[in-house]
């Protein structure tokens, strides 16, 4: 089974799960912005991979559209709708964790902040510290630091402030 972005709701009271899908593209690792976690929240981002997408092909061998692909995708799900930063050819990327514009609580709105994902860069055959602004998603990174080697497709993390 290819993951798929899913929510479930727990109603403690009747004692039932309810399971709605959100986003039927291959995607894994979804986060929010850790503060939200167990709350209401707006955003979410996860990670498409490529390599998902054979389950989705036609039998001629193409993906059914130009979505599935190496991506971070931001989702809005007041709106349900999402956004896709697009990557070059053959880049892969991991999530995209959240890290707030303040990290003290000082923001105007939900994702006033940053998407930082790894991101594989065929080329230099090394990875990529990429950061996006959350509210820019599909514009070009605010920074791009290249990491001497290649961070690997399971390595995943969290962004915390020094202590």
């Amino acid at each position: 089974m290819t993951p798929r972005l899913d929510r479930w709701t727990v109603d403690l009271r009747q004692g039932r799960v309810r399971t709605r899908t959100l986003d039927d593209r291959p995607q894994e690792f979804p986060r929010v912005d850790e503060v939200l976690v167990s709350r209401r929240y707006r955003y979410g981002y996860s990670a498409a991979a490529a390599e998902m997408s054979p389950a989705y092909q036609a039998v001629d061998g193409t993906p059914p559209d130009g979505a599935f692909a190496d991506a971070p995708l931001k989702h809005d799900l007041l709106r349900g709708t999402s956004e896709v930063h697009r990557l070059p050819g053959g880049a892969a990327a991991s999530e995209a964790v959240f890290v707030p514009s303040d990290p003290c609580g000082g923001r105007v709105a939900e994702d006033d902040g940053y998407a930082v994902a790894y991101v594989h860069d065929p080329d230099r055959g090394a990875s990529d510290l990429v950061i996006l602004a959350a509210q820019d998603f599909t514009g070009g990174p605010v920074a791009r630091i290249h990491l001497p080697g290649r961070a690997p497709p399971g390595f995943h993390g969290s962004w915390i402030p020094d202590a």
